[in-house]
């Protein structure tokens, strides 16, 4: 275990970042070397300085974003400083000049697409699409689609591993597929054994393990190559969103009940809960800066129900913001 994991760590809520205006967020994404926050907010991504917390830009008009991913790559051409946000809404990827936040085009996706990542090794764009029930591959270059991949049910979340697999969950089979990025084929399909509803998915990559988050409250710990689940974990309710941060290998889960659970990779095969960190009721997705080693959660008030009503609570107006967590020294 590296030094810097050695001693406990405790976290808690270190600042919070008011944001306002009204509608729901899915995802959010940091992007150190600038120090900024792109954050899902309904139609639009606001962005924030990590340092700061104040609003640096608005990008609009979107239509129900979900995911952020981040190409930066001057090995392949000078012109790749942009970001892709997913619009479940419209069936699109809209791509942005990272530089001055403005919208440069929109890409057709397949329907829903939901959670995206830069996939490094095949230096792509890569979607979950939630309702065509398959993967969009978007090279970032030319700014088009040229692979389809199709799954077995509903991609929730996907990670790679750099050297070519990448890896999905499936929410509505309960499994993970392994995706060959030599072939954009389905290489084998690992049922998750105690989990439930799959959605936040991380990975380490130097020990080859995936961390699911389920709606089950179980967290699977599963080995990359083969795809044997190694333990499972106990985790909050409602978890949306996984982080791994590979220097103090430490696995957190953010969870609607207003949670954040804490894990500790012991070694590869050993997994403890450390800590459930008190958050906010909705924080269900978060990022990790692993620079900083803090996270960030966006989430926004909600109003009283009135007893007998069975209806999700209406938000508060203009208390949307996003929580920084950190570890506290000293404690």
């Amino acid at each position: 275990m590296p030094a810097e994991a050695q001693g406990k760590h405790v976290y808690e809520v270190i600042r919070r970042f008011p944001v306002g205006g009204n509608g729901g967020w899915d995802y959010i994404a940091v992007y150190p070397p600038a120090h900024e926050l792109y954050v899902s907010h309904g139609n639009e991504v606001d962005v924030l300085n990590e340092i700061t917390g104040k609003r640096i830009s608005v990008i609009a008009p979107l239509h129900g974003v979900h995911g952020i991913a981040f190409v930066v790559d001057p090995t392949v051409s000078r012109a790749l400083h942009k970001a892709y946000i997913s619009n479940g809404q419209s069936n699109e990827v809209t791509v942005v000049d990272m530089q001055t936040h403005r919208i440069l085009r929109n890409i057709p996706t397949g329907q829903d697409p939901d959670a995206i990542l830069y996939e490094p090794f095949t230096r792509m764009v890569i979607t979950c699409n939630g309702r065509s029930h398959d993967l969009s591959v978007i090279d970032p270059v030319n700014d088009r689609v040229i692979h389809t991949v199709a799954l077995a049910g509903k991609p929730e979340t996907a990670v790679s591993n750099h050297s070519g697999y990448l890896f999905v969950n499936i929410e509505d089979k309960n499994e993970i597929q392994c995706v060959n990025l030599h072939t954009f084929q389905v290489d084998a399909t690992w049922p998750l054994q105690g989990g439930e509803g799959p959605t936040g998915l991380s990975i380490d990559i130097r020990h080859q393990r995936l961390f699911a988050g389920c709606a089950n409250q179980v967290l699977v710990v599963m080995n990359s190559n083969n795809g044997r689940v190694i333990a499972r974990l106990p985790i909050g309710r409602g978890c949306d969103g996984t982080d791994f941060d590979p220097v103090t290998e430490e696995v957190f889960s953010s969870n609607r009940e207003g949670t954040l659970t804490v894990i500790q990779e012991v070694d590869p095969d050993q997994f403890q809960v450390t800590q459930q960190v008190a958050t906010q009721v909705g924080a269900r997705t978060s990022t990790i800066d692993t620079v900083s080693h803090h996270l960030f959660l966006p989430v926004a008030r909600f109003q009283q129900v009135p007893a007998g009503k069975h209806r999700r609570p209406p938000l508060v107006p203009n208390s949307f913001e996003v929580l920084e967590v950190a570890a506290v020294h000293g404690k």
